[in-house]
């Protein structure tokens, strides 16, 4: 089943304004996944990730980030991949249980790995970022889409500078075909 959720990459940009600045590129009546490869094929692949990682629903964007973030890094120790294993144990389980595993491993992971931002991305996928008996602030939509972005260009660091492009690009291809498909 298709998981495009928006007709054109303006109403991408329409929904999650902050995609305009982290993108640079404005946005066009194309259909979404046209616009990601054409961003692709105007040599901006990591704008096209960014992209991506807004296109995606919730549960998609941080499949896909766990998988870039594994593609990109390569072997990860087991002792370094808790985070990473609780936010693909949400993707699996989507319960609150599972969201609460990766939001506890997220919050308390080193914000500088890119494994960190996969279990905040599960974390940040639904409850709430204020929660109080006065006043409950349900958590914002573009939060899981910010950790699935941060983790996969982190994680693009550890890549030689030469060949960024074409795994970034790789990545994006991936999401795409999550964004057609659907898990």
């Amino acid at each position: 089943m298709p998981r495009v959720r928006f007709a054109t990459a303006r109403a991408l940009y329409e929904t999650f304004p902050e995609v305009t600045k982290r993108v640079g590129v404005a946005p066009t009546d194309q259909n979404p996944i046209e616009f990601a490869k054409a961003l692709v094929a105007q040599g901006k692949a990591a704008e096209a990730a960014t992209f991506c990682a807004y296109l995606l629903p919730r549960r998609e964007a941080v499949w896909w980030a766990c998988g870039c973030v594994r593609s990109l890094l390569g072997e990860i120790p087991q002792s370094r991949a808790g985070s990473l294993l609780a936010a693909e144990a949400w993707v699996y389980e989507p319960d609150d249980e599972h969201r609460q595993a990766a939001l506890t491993a997220g919050t308390n992971g080193d914000s500088n790995d890119p494994l960190t931002w996969c279990a905040l991305g599960a974390g940040w996928a639904g409850g709430f970022l204020i929660s109080n008996p006065k006043k409950q602030v349900p958590m914002p939509q573009y939060m899981t889409a910010r950790a699935a972005r941060i983790a996969i260009i982190v994680s693009s660091l550890s890549v030689r500078r030469d060949q960024r492009p074409e795994r970034l690009a790789a990545c994006v291809a991936e999401g795409i075909k999550l964004a057609e498909t659907g898990l």
